[in-house]
C-alpha cells in the first residue's frame, strides 16, 4: 500500500518554448499537476505512492494515467471520466521572463471528483496525506478534498499542505486567502513561496517563519521556497537556510516547487523522522533539505514536471560538486 496518498489535480502543462514572428508561442506538452509532481519525486526517491484524482476520458487522460503508472504511482482511485475534459494548463512567459498561468478548466475533470469517490482505504493505509488550494477552488471537489483531510486527520495521519497558489483559478483573492486558511489551519507540514508568503500575511520568510509557529500551534514543520535564491526550513527546534545550486541554466521552473516537497518528505520517510517532525535536530533537517534543493534545482534543467525529476544519483553527485 501506498505510504504517501495525494488529492487534487492531475493535468497537462503546455509551456513555452518560442515564439514566432508575430508573437504567437509555440507550445510543448508535458504532464503535470502540482500533487502529481509531489508523488513523482517520492515515488523516484523510493517513497510507495498513490493519487487521488479525476480526468477525462480523452487522449490527455490517458496519458496521464500511463505516465503516472510509469513512475510507480498507484492509480487505484483515478478517476477516468466521459463527462469532463482533463484540464489543461498553458504556461508563457512575459517581457521579463516570468511564468504567466491560463488554464482550460471550466470545468475540468479534476474540479468534479465528488466526496463518494474517494478510496478512504488508500488514506487508512498511508502515513502522509498531502494536498493544496487548487482542489478548493471549485465544487465539488473543494467537498471531497476537505473531507479526505477531515478523515486523514481523524485517523492520525500527517498532512501535508503547498497551497500552490495560481490566481487566474480564483474568483477573488479573498476567497483564496479563506480557502488557504482553512489549509494551514490542518496541516503538519506546510511549504510555501516567498511570493505565497508575501499574498497571505505580508510577511518576509524570517518574519513569517516566527509569526506562523506563534498563530498555527498545529505547524510542526516548515519550508518556504525563495526561488533561485534557496529555501528556508524551520520547526519548533531549529531554522536555517539552504542556497540553490549555483551552475544551473534555468528553463522551466514549473513543478521545481513540487518536486522540492516530493523530495524532501522522501528523505524524511526514509530516515524514520517522520514522526518527530518538530523534534528534528537541524542536521537531520538540513540534509533533508539540500537533498531536496538540488532535486528541484536540477529539475529546472529541463522542461515540465514529472518528466523533469533526477536520477537519485544524479541529485547526490551534484551536490558533491557544489560542496
Amino acid at each position: 500500500m501506498a505510504e504517501v496518498v495525494a488529492i487534487g489535480e492531475l493535468l497537462i502543462d503546455f509551456t513555452e518554448i518560442s515564439k514566432d514572428s508575430n508573437g504567437y508561442p509555440s507550445f510543448a506538452a508535458h504532464p503535470g499537476g502540482a500533487p502529481a509532481n509531489f508523488l513523482a519525486a517520492l515515488s523516484k526517491y523510493g517513497i510507495s505512492t498513490s493519487f487521488i484524482g479525476k480526468i477525462g476520458s480523452d487522449t490527455f487522460g490517458q496519458l496521464l494515467k500511463n505516465t503516472i503508472s510509469e513512475f510507480g504511482i498507484g492509480t487505484e482511485d483515478l478517476i477516468i471520466d466521459d463527462s469532463f475534459f482533463t484540464t489543461l494548463a498553458f504556461v508563457t512567459l512575459d517581457e521579463n521572463g516570468d511564468r504567466i498561468f491560463a488554464f482550460s478548466r471550466k470545468p475540468g475533470a479534476d474540479t468534479c471528483i465528488n466526496e463518494n469517490e474517494i478510496d478512504y482505504n488508500l488514506i487508512d493505509n498511508a502515513s502522509v496525506l498531502h494536498f493544496g488550494t487548487l482542489s478548493l477552488t471549485d465544487e465539488p471537489s473543494r467537498s471531497a478534498c476537505k473531507n479526505a483531510v477531515k478523515y486523514a486527520i481523524s485517523r492520525n495521519k500527517i498532512i501535508s499542505f503547498d497551497p500552490n497558489l495560481r490566481m487566474p483559478l480564483w474568483n477573488s483573492e479573498i476567497e483564496a486567502k479563506n480557502q488557504f486558511l482553512w489549509g494551514i489551519e490542518r496541516a503538519d507540514i506546510l511549504k510555501l513561496s516567498d511570493d505565497e508568503l508575501w499574498f497571505y500575511f505580508n510577511l518576509k520568510p524570517k518574519d513569517g517563519i516566527r509569526y506562523i509557529f506563534e498563530t498555527y500551534k498545529n505547524v510542526k514543520l516548515l519550508f518556504i521556497t525563495c526561488g533561485a535564491d534557496g529555501v528556508y526550513y524551520a520547526n519548533r527546534n531549529c531554522c536555517g537556510f539552504v542556497s540553490s545550486l549555483k551552475d544551473i541554466k534555468v528553463i522551466d521552473t514549473t513543478g521545481a516547487g513540487d518536486i522540492f516537497g516530493g523530495s524532501v518528505l522522501s528523505v524524511l520517510l526514509k530516515s524514520g523522522n517522520i514522526l518527530k517532525l518538530q523534534e528534528l535536530p537541524e542536521n537531520k533537517l538540513k540534509e533533508a533539505v539540500v537533498f531536496a534543493t538540488a532535486a528541484a534545482g536540477l529539475s529546472t534543467a529541463k522542461y515540465g514536471g514529472i518528466s523533469s525529476i533526477a536520477e537519485y544519483n544524479e541529485v547526490l553527485e551534484k551536490i558533491k560538486q557544489e560542496d
